[in-house]
């Protein structure tokens, strides 16, 4: 599966508690992930049937910062 990965800063269990209502139906239940131990809190998803111009809109309306990285 090919991913798309995003610098953020959702950076703690809470933040990923916050963005899951958000992030789950647009890619699906554990078809994404945030690294909170790295320092630029990478969050990786698929890129099927991904729209990428929406996920930045919802987590940066969440009150997260995202950019793409890759």
């Amino acid at each position: 599966m090919k991913t798309k990965q995003f610098k953020t800063n959702i950076n703690c269990l809470g933040c990923v508690a916050k963005v899951t209502p958000i992030l789950n139906p647009l890619l699906g239940e554990n078809n994404w992930e945030v690294n909170v131990r790295d320092k630029d809190k990478i969050l990786t998803v698929p890129t099927e049937n991904l729209d990428e111009k929406s996920l930045l809109e919802q987590v940066k309306n969440a009150g997260f910062k995202i950019e793409i990285i890759s």
